[in-house]
């Protein structure tokens, strides 16, 4: 039971990691031009 009170919040810290993981990513443009991505590789 005391392993919970380790547990609980390092799993709250690893969801904010994710979360600012992927905030980044949308503010930084990682998702902008998916469309295009996919169609380089075919090109190549």
């Amino acid at each position: 039971m005391d392993i919970l009170y380790l547990l609980i919040p390092l799993s709250v810290v690893l969801v904010f990691f994710v979360l600012a993981g992927l905030w980044w990513a949308i503010h930084s443009g990682q998702f902008e031009d998916v469309g295009s991505e996919g169609e380089r590789i075919l090109n190549d």
